[in-house]
């Protein structure tokens, strides 16, 4: 995989948290700058994603720890336990608001 190429499937999976964080009906803020997205929950708690362009890998920074993920077979998977971005956004986003919430990443 190229740098560009990382670069634009980062981008695309921020753009596609951003519209399904837009979907939501509940208070949860969100910046996104220069391949980093910062998720404010309702009680000030952050979630932040971003590029680790050295590593080709896509972070994730959550209260309950930092994740690192791989690009493979079309999923960005956790490089330990191979859990998938989708599925740990979704649990972090759960944990630090105290509601069920369920990103529609496609």
């Amino acid at each position: 995989m190229t740098e560009t190429g990382f670069k634009d499937l980062v981008e695309e999976m921020i753009i596609q948290v951003e519209d399904a964080l837009e979907d939501l009906d509940g208070d949860i803020d969100y910046e996104s700058s220069d391949g980093i997205l910062t998720i404010v929950m309702e009680n000030k708690s952050q979630i932040i994603i971003n590029r680790q362009t050295a590593a080709f890998q896509l972070w994730l920074a959550a209260k309950s720890g930092g994740y690192h993920y791989d690009y493979v077979d079309g999923h960005w998977q956790d490089d330990r336990t191979a859990e998938l971005f989708t599925d740990a956004i979704n649990r972090c986003l759960t944990e630090q608001s105290g509601e069920k919430i369920i990103l529609d990443l496609g």
